[in-house]
């Protein structure tokens, strides 16, 4: 074979190396789906609030009397039943005041049983001054004068009679007012709060000063914070849970019993409004700030484990479904306001329109257009080599100075 055939040979072997390799660097790439099947399960529908434990029944003890708080007869966190002592105030005052309000009545019923002596003899002078002008014995004054003197009597003792009433009232107020110095629990409970310690002077002239505060921790209430945003989805009768902070992994169950129907910033937004400082900075901040309402609902506690004022996560179920079909919510598109989903078919990508119901964070519903075990596409290699591609670039270095 001459020099020239073996030239022409290679070049054509070269040829088709090279033909055969840019043929095998054209053929597409073949893609890698990342699915997960419909399956079925079930689902809750929440919306997330943070609330306050309170005892159900909670009041103020106070005081309706002044004086020095005497005695304190209980402690902080003793129970105490409804009736039993639990604080005294001086009752000197109080025992003057009656002294002084019963000798005011005894000094009225004593004028009255003088004018009454007095009432009997003017009846008598009056009768003898009309027997003797029956006979023409006596001057018609006499008589007009007995008569004026009579009545005049019968009057004052009405007038005693009236401020007899008054002195009674007021030995009656007196004596209530000394009871009110020995201060009962209007309720059985826990004594949660000692506002006023032993040897302290109390004044009542104005409002009633508390001594304790009593708490039935047997029934807390929590109050839930909703927002505004989720509070038009949540109603009376829903299913609640919670846990504390102290205890993140138990969970309490109760039911909402009602939600205010004014939001918690109501009470503050009317104090600003009756101050003259207010100022249109204010209003816009308040205006732009969030809005809560209070969900109310009630956990026995017979343990006394919740105590008041705790922190409570609360969960409020809107709705659940048990054994439904579910898909992860990443993997639905929305496509003119409708839901759609990718779903490999034989090695084919179909697009299908759905129909949804309720969400959670990861699992949403699907009411219609989807069978058990179809395969839904989460991603794809390529999208994958994309962002890694596009996550893989090297910005362009600062320009100099």
């Amino acid at each position: 074979m001459t020099l020239v055939k073996k030239r022409t040979w290679l070049f054509l072997l070269l040829l088709l190396v090279l033909g055969s390799f840019l043929a095998f660097m054209r053929r597409p790439e073949t893609i890698q789906y990342m699915t997960i099947p419909v399956r079925y399960g079930d689902i809750e529908q929440t919306v997330i609030a943070s609330g306050t434990l309170n005892a159900v029944n909670q009041v103020s003890v106070g005081s309706q009397v002044s004086g020095q708080l005497k005695s304190l007869k209980v402690a902080l966190g003793d129970q105490v039943t409804q009736g039993q002592l639990v604080a005294e105030i001086d009752p000197i005052l109080q025992q003057y005041t009656l002294r002084q309000a019963q000798a005011t009545l005894d000094s009225t019923k004593a004028q009255k049983q003088a004018k009454q002596a007095l009432l009997h003899q003017y009846k008598l002078a009056y009768r003898r001054q009309q027997q003797m002008w029956q006979q023409d014995a006596t001057a018609r004054s006499n008589v007009e004068e007995a008569a004026a003197s009579l009545e005049t009597t019968r009057a004052a003792i009405s007038q005693l009679e009236a401020e007899i009433k008054s002195a009674q009232v007021s030995v009656e107020t007196a004596k209530a007012n000394l009871g009110y110095t020995r201060i009962t629990a209007p309720i059985s409970g826990t004594v949660v709060s000692i506002v006023t310690k032993q040897g302290q002077t109390v004044a009542a002239s104005q409002s009633v000063p508390t001594i304790i505060k009593l708490a039935d921790l047997n029934t807390m209430t929590v109050k839930a914070e909703i927002s505004e945003a989720d509070v038009l989805h949540v109603k009376p009768g829903m299913k609640v849970w919670f846990n504390t902070l102290g205890e993140p992994d138990k969970r309490y169950y109760a039911i909402l019993r009602a939600i205010e129907p004014s939001s918690t910033t109501d009470s503050s937004d009317d104090s600003s409004s009756s101050s003259s400082s207010s100022s249109s900075s204010s209003s816009s901040s308040s205006s732009s700030s969030a809005v809560y309402y209070n969900g109310l609902f009630d956990i026995a506690n017979p343990d006394h484990k919740l105590r008041v004022s705790m922190t409570a996560q609360v969960t409020i179920v809107t709705g659940e479904a048990k054994n439904v079909l579910l898909l992860p919510v990443t993997a639905i598109e929305t496509d003119h306001q409708h839901s759609v989903v990718r779903v490999l078919e034989q090695g084919k990508v179909v697009r299908k329109t759905i129909l949804t119901g309720l969400k959670d964070s990861l699992n949403i519903q699907v009411i219609s257009g989807l069978n058990e075990g179809e395969q839904i596409i989460l991603g794809d290699s390529q999208s994958a080599a994309g962002n890694a591609d596009n996550d893989g670039q090297m910005m362009p270095p600062p320009p100099g100075p």
